[in-house]
C-alpha cells in the first residue's frame, strides 16, 4: 500500500509500548489524524526532534481501512523551533496552542485557514520569544473560525454602543456586556482590548507592533482578550483547557 505524503503540524505524543508512540498531527492535506511511530522511543530512533510539540514537518502515513491509527512511515522536519521548544515558557504557549487545536479540529477535516493560523503563531513565538501577542492572537481567530466571536462594538443585552467605556465578558454568556448589563463573575475587556481585537481581525500578526501599523505592543489588553477568547473556546468545546493553569504561572 503506498505512503499518503502531507506537510503537517505535530500536535501531541503520548508513550505507547516499550518502544513506539502515539502521534497526534494535523495534516495540512489530511487533517487531524492519529498515527503510531514505531521505534520513536528507542535511543537509535529515527525521528529525533520531528515528533516535538507544535513541530513544522513533511510526514508520510499508511492508512488501512480497518484501522483508526494509521502507520507512520517517515517524518522530515522542515522548519525548526528550537528556542520555542526548548524554553518552558515558550513551550507552554506552543502546547495551549497545540491543545486549542485537538479540542476543535474534527477529524479528519481539512482546514488550510486553521494550518495557516497555527504555523504563523509558531513562527512568532520563536521569532520574537514571547507567546502573549501570539497566543492571544491565535485565541481570537480560533474563535472567530468557529464562528462564536461577538460584536465588540455593543452590548449584547441592550445593544448600547461600548465607546470608550469597558465591556464585560465570561465564557457561559455569548456577547459583550455594558457596565447596566453585566452579571457577577463577568471580566472586564476595556477600550484597548477591542482595539486590539479590530487589529487582529485586520491585521496579520506578523505585522502587529510593527512601525508599519502604529499598533504599539499592549500586554495588558492582549491579556483581558486572550482571557475572554480562552474562555469561550472551553464553553464552546465544554471542555477545560489544561494548560491554561501552566500558561497563567509563566
Amino acid at each position: 500500500m503506498p505512503a499518503i505524503e502531507t506537510e503537517a503540524i505535530i500536535l501531541r505524543t503520548f508513550p505507547l509500548g516499550e518502544a513506539d508512540r502515539l502521534v497526534s498531527f494535523f495534516g495540512r492535506a489530511s487533517g487531524r489524524m492519529r498515527g503510531v511511530a514505531a521505534g520513536a522511543r528507542s535511543v537509535k530512533n529515527r525521528y529525533g526532534s520531528t515528533l516535538s510539540v507544535m513541530s513544522h514537518v513533511q510526514l508520510w502515513y499508511v492508512e488501512k481501512e480497518t484501522r483508526e491509527l494509521v502507520r507512520i512511515q517517515q517524518c522530515e522536519l522542515l522548519e525548526s523551533l528550537n528556542k520555542a521548544q526548548s524554553d518552558y515558557a515558550l513551550s507552554t504557549g506552543l502546547a495551549i496552542v497545540s491543545e486549542i487545536a485537538e479540542l476543535v479540529l474534527p477529524d479528519h477535516e481539512v482546514s488550510e485557514p486553521m494550518f495557516r493560523l497555527m504555523l504563523l503563531t509558531a513562527r512568532e513565538v520563536e521569532r520574537t520569544a514571547d507567546w502573549t501577542l501570539p497566543v492571544s492572537y491565535f485565541a481570537f481567530w480560533t474563535v472567530r473560525l468557529g464562528g462564536w466571536l461577538p460584536r465588540f462594538d455593543r452590548c449584547a443585552k441592550c445593544g448600547t454602543p461600548f465607546a470608550a467605556q469597558p465591556s464585560y465578558a465570561a465564557g457561559w454568556a455569548d456577547g459583550l456586556y455594558c457596565e447596566n448589563c453585566r452579571s457577577a463573575g463577568m471580566r472586564v475587556v476595556g477600550a484597548e482590548a477591542r482595539k486590539l481585537a479590530e487589529a487582529f481581525a485586520g491585521t496579520s500578526l506578523d505585522r502587529l507592533g510593527s512601525s508599519e501599523t502604529g499598533i504599539p505592543p499592549m500586554t495588558r489588553a492582549a491579556e483581558e482578550l486572550r482571557e475572554a477568547a480562552l474562555n469561550w473556546i472551553e464553553h464552546h468545546t465544554e471542555k477545560k483547557l489544561g494548560t491554561r493553569r501552566m500558561l497563567e504561572t509563566t
